[in-house]
Order: structure tokens, then sequence, then C-alpha cells
């Protein structure tokens, strides 16, 4: 393994947000066999990434053998990350979507495998993102764990971004969201998928939901800015209470200064 990178049990930061019997009620599964199915894994940190920390530390490859599910983005910080199926999807600027390779690298990504151990939440009525976003975080068990989220459906309107690679000297991630490049995509079917992230992480990843989109023609997709949920879709939960970090060990990352509060920016940013 290479040496610059923080990766594996013994140099990984490592939270555990439970004992052997996770949160009798939410998840189903119980013991160390399935510790790795219930894991997020995370590459850097979001406020290392809303600092310019762009440099890819992880390989593709490497992310895939810690999860089928998750987001994230790319080397300099060219396009959206959508991890489906255990398939990579490269959501770029021009609007086109292709297969990333194991050999491209990420700054930033988290993944877990995707397993429903929630009852199956259903969208009440008709709603844009915020709408859906705040509904949803009220019917959840606790905001205290980590939620996989998959919905799957036909949207009447799907709004998603994606940044084109950028250039060093690398700009913060509010100044590079600036040449963000906007699509909308109407009575379009796929899979919306993100995380729920608790707000005591905040400054490791983005409080409360970050979703993205892939069509299932996969040709269209990204970060998603807005959105109209029908009434009646299914919204898919897998509670994720461990959380493994990988961090980078030179670069960029280890002369950045991390203690302050970025969290209006990076809302500001994620809108």
């Amino acid at each position: 393994m290479d040496a610059k990178f923080f990766l594996g049990i013994g140099l990984a930061v490592a939270i555990v947000f439970a004992g052997a019997a996770v949160y009798t009620g939410l998840v189903k599964h119980t013991g160390a066999n399935t510790a790795d199915r219930d894991t997020l894994y995370q590459v850097s940190t979001i406020d290392a990434l809303m600092q310019g920390v762009y440099d890819g530390n992880v390989t593709i490859g490497e992310l895939k053998k810690h999860g089928d599910f998750g987001i994230g983005t790319f080397d300099r910080l060219e396009g959206e990350m959508i991890v489906l199926d255990g398939n990579v999807w490269q959501a770029k600027a021009d609007g086109s979507v292709v297969a990333a390779q194991d050999s491209q690298t990420t700054p930033f990504a988290t993944v877990t495998y995707f397993d429903t151990d929630l009852h199956q939440m259903t969208v009440d009525r008709q709603e844009n993102d915020s709408e859906f976003m705040r509904s949803m975080a009220a019917k959840l068990p606790t905001g205290n764990m980590i939620y996989a989220v998959k919905v799957h459906g036909t949207f009447p309107s799907v709004t998603v971004r994606a940044i084109p690679a950028q250039e060093k000297p690398y700009p913060n991630l509010t100044t590079a969201s600036q040449e963000q490049h906007v699509h909308t995509y109407t009575n379009v079917t796929g899979t919306i998928i993100g995380f729920y992230t608790p707000v005591f992480l905040k400054g490791l990843n983005a409080e409360g939901y970050h979703l993205h989109f892939l069509s299932d023609d996969h040709t269209e997709g990204g970060h998603i800015l807005d959105a109209i949920i029908p009434a009646d879709s299914t919204v898919q939960y897998d509670v994720t209470p461990y959380f493994t970090m990988a961090l980078p060990t030179s670069g960029a990352f280890t002369g950045t200064d991390l203690s302050g509060d970025l969290s209006g920016a990076l809302a500001a940013v994620e809108q």
C-alpha cells in the first residue's frame, strides 16, 4: 500500500458509534462479521475540500474495496462521483457521464455497502429537494446516525451541477463552484444517491443530506441542486453506524488549517 496515505485498520481514523449489537431497532445485523458492510469509508474531510485540497490521494480501485454505493469527486475536482451497484461513474461539467477507471483518484469520497435495514419510507406528497430533505429528516428515528439514502423513480425535474477540473494554485471550493455547469433533466428515470450525516460530524462531512443523481441509462447525473420527488416515492435507508477515514499524510492536506467553522460557506456551495 502506498506509504503516502493512512489506509487500513492500523492507520485509518476509525470512529465506532456502537458495539457488537448496533442500535437495537435500527440495525438488524449484529457482530463483527457485518461491521464492514455497516461502515462509512471516507477519503479526507469536507473542510479540506472546501479549502482547495483537490489532489486525488486514493484510487478508484481502492475505493471500490470499501463499498458499492456512494458519492464524491475526482482529482482536481473534475466532476461529480456516483457509486451505484459497485460501479463508479463520473458526471462531468459538459453534461457527459463516463465510467471511472480504477487508476483515477479521488480527494474526497464516501462509500458503503448498501443494505436496506430501516423500514422503507414513503414521500407523502410531491416535494422539491428542500422540502424532501426537511420532511425525511423529521421521519428519521434519530438524527444522530449516518444513513445511506437511495430513491429510485421517474422524476419530473432534476437539476444537477458539476465543476470542471481546477488548475493550481487551486481556489477554494466557494470560488471553484462559481465555474459549475448546471443541467436540468425532465421526466428522467434514475436514482438519487447520497447520505444523511449528523451534525456532530460537521467539518468532516456535510451535515444533513448530500445527494447526487444518476439516470438509469448512465447518461445524465451530478450533484443535486434541486429536484421534484413525486408523491409515493419509496426512500430506502441503510443505517451506517461505523466510520473509517483515510487521510493523506503529505501534500496540501498536512499544511491546511482545519480549525475554523466552514459550515456556512459549505451550505452556500451545496445549494
